[in-house]
C-alpha cells in the first residue's frame, strides 16, 4: 500500500510563494506519474500540474508561468513551487501518484491547505 505524505501548505499573502512536497513510500513498483490537484470550497477538484517519470510536465492554464512541478525519482518525492500566488489559488492541494502495479493504481494524499490572503 502506497503512503503519501504532503507538507508545505500554509497561509501566505498575495504575491508570495510556497513550496509543497509529497513523499511516496510503500511500493517497489515504478511511479509513472506524479502530480498535484486542488479543490476550492464549492468547486470540483482540478488538475494543477503533473510530471512523468521522464520529467515531462503539464500545467493548468491558470498556473502556467507561476507554478513549477519537479520530482526526485531517487526519493519518490514530488514538489510544487508556487510563486506569485493569488487569492484564487486558495484550496486544498492533493498529491497524486500513478503507480505501475498490477493493475496500475492511483493514490492520493490527505491534502494540504493553501490559503492566499489579499
Amino acid at each position: 500500500q502506497v503512503q503519501l505524505v504532503e507538507s508545505g501548505g500554509g497561509l501566505v499573502q498575495a504575491g508570495g510563494s510556497l513550496r509543497l512536497s509529497c513523499a511516496a513510500s510503500g511500493t517497489f513498483f515504478p511511479i509513472l506519474a506524479m502530480g498535484w490537484h486542488r479543490q476550492a470550497p464549492g468547486k470540483q477538484r482540478e488538475l494543477v500540474a503533473t510530471i512523468t517519470s521522464e520529467l515531462n510536465t503539464d500545467y493548468a492554464d491558470s498556473v502556467k508561468g507561476r507554478f513549477t512541478i519537479s520530482r526526485d525519482n531517487a526519493k519518490n518525492t514530488v514538489y510544487l513551487q508556487m510563486n506569485s500566488l493569488k487569492p484564487e489559488d486558495t484550496a486544498v492541494y492533493y498529491c497524486n501518484v500513478y503507480v505501475l502495479e498490477r493493475p496500475p493504481a492511483n493514490y492520493w494524499g490527505q491534502g494540504t491547505q493553501v490559503t492566499v490572503s489579499s
